[in-house]
């Protein structure tokens, strides 16, 4: 943004109105132009509030790379769907859920081929990579591999594809194993028990998904219902140990050869403590559930550990990555989804919608339904509120009911010009930063 188009935008005629409705939206990047209007009345018909006009309402992108202003406020939601079932709310999940076996895992992707790493020991000292050199933390070639020739692209993207489907398996895999430290069968398992979690996937720097997870487990009934005295933090521990190294799905490369697809071997699993300590680990490296919601959270709003030029929306053809600035490890990624997305046995994939996220095509986070609260009812609460604060500025009791008429139809999604998307962007900031001072200084 130059100098000379912000002066000019700031003497704009409309700028006190674009303001006012770029604010409302908390800077989003990318705003819904609605025009219409809005009617609220009494029950008795009496009108306290009409408005007509263009309004303006966030675009919801979760992720940060595409709108700052949205993706905090995905985060924020996921933290306190996050946080509910870690220390319990007053949703339902009651605070003995801190009692409850609980762990936090980490299920990480196989190798399909050496990567170029940068690891470093104790005394500080840079570990050689594979390669022979020594990498800077911020080498563009770091999480590419090392040999693009003989890298397994096509099993890289299907695993890809099917790590919802893996993970399926696994929570599958789990209660099976859960109820056999019970003495029961796996049809049995929820009339005495029950398996809940909450769940996100974050890319790695090599381009594919490894899934963080809080587990819990509760009784048949859900978070106010204890679990059985057989489902100790041990047998949890045991249990998804087993599970994931039993989980495998078959599938076909193009060639028509089975590829067994697996979880990595590298499996990380924590027990997590109840704790008012601020650190996200505790000095034996347990994980406390006093900042894990946020921890988990923030993994919601990331994108796929690229590099900038990379898409943020799908792609209509490869020529569409001709103008872009990849590395060479996602550029071979995404034009192995579209390549395989063209081949009729893996039609259902849908590969080439998802080639953009390099073959993943799962929720970013997802939760068993007993977990804890929900997005509808976070947002609905969100929704009431505000209308609750407009009825107080109208003078209207908040306990009263009243009717709400929208009448509104898109005329746009976006900013007119890059100058008003680079101001809501700066605004974002702002409000990023003053919360942050905030919660610094309490």
């Amino acid at each position: 943004m130059n100098d000379h188009a912000l002066s000019d935008r700031l003497r704009a005629f409309d700028y006190t109105s674009w303001r006012a409705r770029m604010e409302a939206t908390g800077g989003c990047a990318h705003p819904v132009r609605l025009r219409g209007s809005s009617t609220i009345t009494t029950h008795d018909g009496r009108v306290i509030a009409h408005r007509t006009g263009e309004v303006w309402g966030p675009c919801g992108n979760r992720r940060e790379t595409v709108c700052p202003a949205c993706s905090d406020r995905y985060a924020a939601d996921a933290f306190h769907l996050i946080r509910a079932g870690l220390a319990g709310d007053e949703r339902g999940v009651p605070a003995a859920v801190t009692e409850r076996p609980r762990v936090f895992l980490t299920l990480t992707a196989p190798s399909f081929g050496p990567v170029h790493t940068r690891r470093i020991t104790a005394r500080g000292r840079v570990i050689p990579c594979s390669c022979g050199r020594h990498h800077r933390a911020y080498d563009p070639d770091l999480g590419g591999a090392v040999d693009h020739d003989t890298y397994d692209y096509q099993a890289a993207v299907l695993w890809q594809a099917h790590a919802g489907k893996l993970w399926h398996r696994f929570a599958i895999a789990l209660r099976r194993a859960l109820a056999a430290r019970l003495g029961v069968s796996g049809r049995r398992f929820g009339q005495v028990a029950r398996l809940s979690y909450a769940k996100v996937a974050e890319y790695q720097r090599r381009g594919l998904v490894h899934f963080h997870a809080a587990i819990r487990t509760d009784g048949p009934d859900g978070p106010s219902d204890p679990p059985p005295a057989g489902l100790t933090t041990d047998a949890l521990h045991d249990a998804v140990r087993e599970a994931a190294a039993s989980t495998s799905i078959d599938v076909e490369r193009p060639d028509g050869m089975v590829l067994t697809l697996r979880w990595g071997a590298q499996l990380d699993l924590r027990e997590i403590t109840a704790s008012a300590h601020d650190a996200v680990t505790d000095e034996t490296g347990e994980i406390t559930d006093a900042r894990l919601a946020g921890y988990i959270a923030k993994y919601a709003t990331k994108g796929t550990g690229k590099t900038d030029g990379h898409p943020d929306r799908p792609i209509r053809s490869l020529a569409h990555l001709e103008r872009m600035k990849l590395a060479t490890h996602h550029r071979r990624l995404i034009e192995t989804a579209w390549e395989l997305g063209g081949l009729a046995p893996y039609a259902d994939l849908n590969l080439r919608k998802w080639a953009h996220m390099l073959g993943f095509r799962g929720h970013f986070l997802t939760k068993s339904r007993a977990y804890s609260t929900t997005f509808r009812v976070i947002r609905g609460e969100r929704r009431a509120w505000r209308l609750a604060e407009q009825l107080d500025q109208l003078g209207h009791p908040a306990d009263e009911p009243v009717i709400v008429v929208n009448d509104w139809h898109l005329v746009g999604i976006g900013h007119h010009t890059q100058t008003d998307r680079e101001l809501a962007i700066a605004h974002a900031e702002r409000i990023r930063e003053q919360r942050t001072t905030t919660r610094e200084t309490t």
